[in-house]
């Protein structure tokens, strides 16, 4: 499954989802949580319903509501049996929510006959203090995880912070600190880590700087909060021509067995062979995608 690009859409607006449905994202979220009002969950439930009949997209997700609130139930038991590749899960306190899910989508699965784990999980893995503090548990991967992100909202205001950034418009130390948890959290786990949305949709050059840092430092892909951030996170997250060409020269200087090689006068050992593997999969997957959704 590739998640270079993740964006959000709120379940509960007919003119977005449509939209969304010819959006180059890898993935779409489809939102019953924050991004709709309470009186408004119902309806966006059968939409939900409905774009999951009819979507072309690689993959539709939806964010829940979080463990423990009157529309986790039933946000579980309206949407289980469409088949959505996912749940993104907020606010969990640690793997342990996994699990509590997990036994409540068993139940779904077998009532809609669908295969049990069919039904992934990709919790915002930050969001609480107990959360943050609980990332070290998911190295003993927990059901159905398919991949760790991490926020920064939610948890600014579960500290009691003012704000989250500093003037210069980076995340303060805290955050980074979380942040860096996240991704080692994932790789514990061998799932990949998404970097968390930029919410000023309009700073292009901002998300793409950010969307670079984060690949160069090991994140797979980003989320996205607005349909116009969804190419720069994608050409972030995709190894140019000439990145691909070098990770094949890699490979070829491994080609007779041996342990170390050398390249352009540079010395190679196996982290970057593994390195250059890496690369060629995901372009080789990447160019898969793109056959598949071609009409």
């Amino acid at each position: 499954m590739m998640l270079r690009s993740l964006l959000f859409v709120p379940a509960d607006s007919e003119k977005k989802l449509a939209k969304a449905s010819s959006s180059p994202a890898d993935a779409l979220i489809l939102d019953l949580e924050d991004s709709v009002a309470a009186e408004n969950r119902a309806k966006a439930r059968g939409l939900v319903r409905e774009f999951l009949k009819t979507s072309h997209a690689p993959a539709v997700w939806v964010r829940i509501n979080p463990l423990g609130s009157e529309d986790f139930i039933r946000d579980i038991e309206s949407v289980t049996a469409s088949k959505p590749a996912g749940f993104v899960v907020p606010k969990p306190d640690g793997p342990q929510t996994l699990d509590v899910i997990d036994a409540h989508l068993m139940t779904r699965e077998t009532q809609a006959g669908l295969p049990h784990g069919s039904i992934k999980l990709l919790p915002v893995a930050t969001e609480t203090p107990t959360a943050v503090l609980s990332l070290q548990d998911y190295r003993s991967k927990p059901p159905r995880l398919a991949a760790l992100t991490w926020g920064a909202e939610d948890l600014a205001a579960a500290l009691g912070a003012a704000t989250n950034r500093g003037d210069d418009g980076e995340f303060l130390l805290t955050y980074k600190i979380v942040r860096t948890l996240c991704l080692i959290a994932a790789k514990a786990a061998d799932v990949p880590a998404i970097e968390t949305l930029q919410a000023d949709f309009r700073d292009s050059a901002g998300l793409e700087r950010a969307a670079r840092a984060a690949q160069r430092e090991g994140f797979s892909g980003m989320l996205a909060i607005h349909p116009d951030q969804v190419e720069t996170i994608n050409a972030a997250f995709t190894p140019s021509q000439a990145d691909v060409a070098h990770a094949r020269r890699v490979v070829q200087a491994f080609a007779g067995g041996a342990g170390v090689a050398s390249l352009d006068g540079k010395m190679l050992d196996q982290p970057h062979l593994k390195q250059a593997k890496q690369v060629i999969a995901l372009a080789e997957t990447i160019a898969d995608q793109k056959i598949t959704a071609s009409p």
